[in-house]
Parts: structure tokens; sequence; C-alpha cells
């Protein structure tokens, strides 16, 4: 009994698994396409496939024979047919893999890379399997059909007496220890991705929250399982932007989470950095151009363009211990593309009347030469300042239903639930008035809604721009939603205004 080859007809087959249920997840899943893949492309050969990705009939084929030839080179790996020429292939499509996306170019959530990634591993195991031989079915088979057209009679001390070697009983029972993976990886398969009243009866028997330390469940979306780029775009004043902005509360540390008074410093500690850097990478490979936050923030965008080469647009809140002017100064200094008033302060000289700080505020970002805008959580903040005639380039408003569970609407604004529009309907017949540009925030209420409800909605009702707060590993689901409800948010009564 060869032990090396014990040992590497373990590896064909763990190999083989990956393979088949990368090929039958992309097959089941409907949909999928491997454009936002080859779309991101930024190394060799990125000419070639972003060619691909803008031709339709080109992309459908590349999908097929992604999704069929990693079900059929899975399959083959697994049983042990064809194994050299099964591994061959595996490489190759690896290598496009790693062309196209790159660890060192592109964003992932499966770790830290510095050129070796999970694709260069397994490449490096499936050459293994070309060079060094293993048990498997295809040979016993071909050694089978050989005696048996030969005629030749099997005998007992393992000869044939015609130069064919017989199967050996212990080389039969470890070649076809794959039957019964084969029959883990069925059941496995059809209990995760079966029949949707299976799937439906066996989520029903789930408790409705977990216990454990860790989700073992949890699966992030990586830049790989994008459908698409986000490719919707607007304009304020001479800026494009995308119709989904980032949130950079998230990464500031403002977490807006209720009465979880540790949750700022978690997510604080979540945003290095490098995660900071990784994020906003991801973001702009997904099509997401801009993000909006504070001046404090500055510091790691900057970091970001310089180091990793990022091209994504800022818009300031201008949020600063020396005032909104001086905010706005020092951001546009930096190099953002847009400043706006913060909604808090604006709502503070609303409701105290103060038309001269808008005034002076709006004249003084505008001599900065970029669009300014003027922020509200509160409806009343934006009638004020079209009452007093003091209208911005755009408005950042405050958008979402009160219908989720913990709201209370009856008491006012409370920031504590982070209920940010008492109003919705008033806010919207509101909007549909004014002429300018106008980017909803505040849209899931800080996570209390769901985005499959509070995208269409804010766009529905009338907002042009979406800014949305966003973890990493929630950006991909974000955009492949984003690209699935825009299309439907086209007929709406307020016209778009960027």
């Amino acid at each position: 009994m060869n032990h090396k080859s014990i040992l590497v007809t373990g590896l064909r087959m763990v190999i083989g698994w990956h393979f088949l249920y990368e090929g039958l997840w992309k097959l089941v899943q409907g949909g999928w396409s491997a454009e936002g893949y080859l779309r991101t492309s930024q190394w060799i050969g990125s000419g070639v496939f972003h060619s691909i990705a803008n031709t339709p009939w080109l992309l459908t084929i590349v999908n097929q024979l992604n999704m069929w030839g990693l079900i059929l080179i899975g399959a083959a790996l697994m049983l042990g047919f064809c194994v050299r020429i099964s591994a061959g292939s595996g490489i190759l499509l690896l290598a496009l893999y790693y062309m196209a996306q790159p660890p060192f170019l592109a964003p992932s959530a499966e770790g830290h890379f510095l050129w070796v990634d999970r694709n260069v591993v397994e490449a490096v195991a499936l050459l293994v399997l070309c060079v060094v031989p293993s048990y498997n079915m295809g040979s016993l088979l071909v050694q089978w059909l050989t005696q048996k057209l030969r005629g030749a009679d099997v005998a007992a001390d393992g000869g044939s007496g015609l130069g064919v070697k017989s199967v050996d009983r212990r080389d039969l029972l470890i070649s076809l220890t794959s039957l019964p993976l084969v029959g883990a990886f069925g059941y496995a398969f059809m209990r995760k991705h079966g029949p949707v009243w299976e799937r439906e009866n066996i989520a029903a028997k789930k408790p409705d929250a977990v216990t454990s330390a860790t989700v073992k469940s949890f699966q992030f979306s990586d830049i790989k399982d994008l459908k698409k780029p986000l490719d919707a775009y607007g304009k304020i004043g001479n800026v494009k932007i995308s119709r989904m902005i980032m949130g950079g509360n998230l990464m500031g540390g403002w977490a807006h989470a209720r009465d979880l008074l540790y949750t700022d410093k978690l997510v604080k500690a979540y945003h290095s950095d490098w995660r900071i850097f990784k994020t906003l990478k991801m973001a702009e490979a997904a099509g997401i151009n801009t993000v909006l936050t504070n001046p404090a923030l500055m510091r790691v965008i900057g970091d970001y363009w310089k180091k990793e080469g990022g091209k994504i647009q800022f818009i300031s809140d201008c949020g600063h211990s020396d005032g909104l002017i001086k905010g706005a100064q020092v951001s546009v200094e930096f190099g953002a593309c847009a400043v706006y008033m913060h909604g808090g302060v604006s709502d503070n000289w609303a409701r105290d009347k103060k038309v001269k700080n808008f005034v002076e505020t709006l004249a003084a970002m505008r001599k900065l030469g970029v669009p300014s805008g003027i922020g509200a959580h509160k409806l009343e903040t934006i009638q004020f300042c079209v009452e007093n005639n003091i209208v911005p380039d755009f408005w950042m408003k405050t958008f979402h239903k009160a219908d989720y569970w913990s709201a209370r609407p009856q008491e006012g604004h409370d920031t504590r639930d982070n209920l940010w529009c008492l109003d919705h309907e008033a806010v919207k017949k509101y909007m549909d008035k004014l002429e300018q540009p106008w980017i909803a925030f505040k849209i899931m209420a800080a996570g209390a809604i769901h985005p499959q409800e509070a995208f269409p909605y804010a766009f529905q009702s009338g907002a042009d721009f979406i800014c949305v707060g966003m973890y990493d590993f929630q950006i991909v689901d974000d955009v492949n939603l984003f690209n699935e409800i825009f299309p439907e948010c086209q007929e709406r009564q307020r016209p778009w205004r960027a």
C-alpha cells in the first residue's frame, strides 16, 4: 500500500468537492454572472475581461463554461476519472481567476494575502495531482475493461497471465472511497439547496436567535459574488456621484446602536486603517464612487488615496470644533468633492430662527467652488430654509418609515431608537416640490429596516441618491440588491433632479 498515493487520493477528493460545490452553487443561484468579477479586473488581460463583460452573448458563454467547467472538473476529481486532464483544466481555470483578480489588487474577505492566495494554493495542489499518482476509479475501470476485452481470467495470485495486472483488493477499496464521499456530498447539497418546501421546513425549525459564541452560518459575500457593478450615476453640479453613496458613520465609530453603549467602541475597533482601506476598495470595485462622512476621517481617506491608489470621492458634513465654515474649508483643501451643513447643526439653527447663520455659511461654502448642501433631520429645517429663500445645491434629509417594531412616533423625535423621520409621507410630499437634488440618509433607521424595503421606498418616494452605511461584508449584497430594485424605481412622481 502506497501511503503517498493515499494522501494524494484524499487531496484529490477534497479539491474535487470544492470545485463541484462552487459550480453547483453558481448554477442553482439563478442569475449568477461573472460580469462583476470581469468588469472590475485591473491586471493582466483586463482589456479582454472587460470586453467579455461588455458583450452579452460572450458573457453568457463564459458564465456557462465557468459553471459547468467547475462542475465537471469537480466531479471528475472526486470520482477519479481523467485525473491529470481534470487537474490541468483546474489549474488553467484558477490561473484565469488569478489574472482577473490578483490578491494584491482585489479586496478579499478571505484573509490577508501577499501574492499567494487560495487560488495559488489550490493550483499547486492540482499540480501535485498531475505528478503524483493516486488511487482512482478511472484507472481501475481501464484495467477492468482491458482484462474483459482480452478475455483474461483474473488469477487468484493477482496475475492475469496476459501482461495485465489484476486489480488489487486494497487498491479497489481505497479507490471506491469516492462513492461514499459523493453520497455525503449529495446529502449535504440537498439539505442546503434542496426543494424550496424542504428548505422552508428546515428553516422553520430553527430558533430565531443564536446563543453560541460564534455564528457558524455567517456567509461573507465577497467581490467574486458581485453580479455586476453599480452603474447608475447622477450629477450634483459637475460632480458625478453613484446613486448609492457609502455612509461613513460606521468607519468613524458612530454606530447609532440605541442603548448598546459599547457599540461605538466596538465598531471603531473593527475599523482599523487596513479594514477601512479594504472597505473603500471593495466599494469602488462594486461601482460606488463616493463616501459621505466627517472631516475626522480625512486622514485615513488620504492614506487610502496615497497608499492604495484609491479614487473614491469624499462628501463632507463639515462637522468641526471650529464651526461648519472651518469644516468646509479644511474639507475642500483636503479634496472633498462637495460639502454640506451637518444636520444636527442645521436643525438647531432652524429651531432658533438663525437665518443669518444659514446665509453666511452657505455663501462661504459656495466660495470654495464645490456643490454646497444643507442637511436636516427634521422637515421643519428644510421648510425654514425654503421660506427664507435659503436654497442650497442639494439637500440631505433623513427618510424612512416609522413602522418598525420599536418605533414610537407618537413620542416625537427619539434618536435613541433611531427614529429620524417622524412623518415620511409629509417629507415625501414636500420634497416633491423642490428642484434641487435630494440625498436621503438614515433610510434604514440605522439598521432597524431591511435594505430590501428601504432602498426602493427611498427612490420611489423621490430621493435622487441614497446614503447607506455599510460594513465590508454588506457591500456586495447591497449593490446586488440595488441593481435588482433600481430599474423598477424609474416610475415615480418626483422627477430625477440629478
